[in-house]
């Protein structure tokens, strides 16, 4: 019997999805010497995705997440404090860039629960796709362990973040593996958000 033909779900870009399932290397920046971030590249060691925090931009908050061409994909921005303070979630909200390099179009949305609802709620994310659902994917797991999932709203595994035997050495170096048919650079999008929420790499 042939095999079931991926579903491409492209929600950056189709270009960013593959028929196969994908294994990406994430090398996280120092600050001192890149001003943090990180860089994501495939299994041939090319560079897929870059990420900029902001070390590099020098806006709290913020971040791009740029192709490995160094083209800026998106950018990625929280909500004002303001607002937020009177929400149980912080929201981040996920922006492509139109050749200018300036905001364009919403493609994603973050909810983030505020720290006394964060071990009851999920942090679950919202794409401009979705039809009378309040979200379309979550997090499972916890990103600072490296041992968690993107799951989409039927509880189908998208990506898996973890650590392969032979990059635990390294703190700095853990993998991501993308189901077939799921776009990568929304994965890595909602990873360079994660890293920021957690302290990582991309916060200042």
């Amino acid at each position: 019997m042939a095999a079931k033909p991926s579903v491409i779900k492209p929600i950056i870009s189709k270009i960013y999805c593959s028929s196969s399932q994908a294994v990406l290397v994430v090398r996280r920046r120092p600050h001192v010497i890149n001003g943090g971030g990180f860089v994501v590249t495939d299994c041939s060691q090319k560079v897929a995705f870059r990420v900029d925090g902001c070390g590099i931009l020098g806006t709290k908050d913020e971040m791009i997440l740029r192709d490995g061409d160094g083209d800026a994909l998106l950018l990625l921005r929280r909500k004002g404090a303001m607002v937020e303070a009177l929400s149980i979630y912080r929201k981040w909200k996920g922006y492509t860039l139109d050749y200018e390099g300036s905001q364009d179009q919403l493609v994603f949305c973050l909810k983030e629960p505020n720290s006394c609802l964060a071990r009851t709620h999920a942090i679950r994310i919202s794409t401009k796709a979705r039809q009378n659902k309040d979200w379309d994917f979550e997090i499972k797991g916890y990103f600072p362990d490296k041992d968690c999932s993107i799951v989409d709203s039927k509880g189908n595994t998208m990506a898996q973040i973890g650590v392969k035997k032979e990059l635990m050495a390294s703190k700095d170096l853990y993998h991501v593996v993308v189901t077939p048919g799921m776009d990568h650079a929304f994965v890595i999008g909602v990873i360079t958000i994660l890293d920021y929420i957690y302290g990582e790499s991309t916060r200042c």
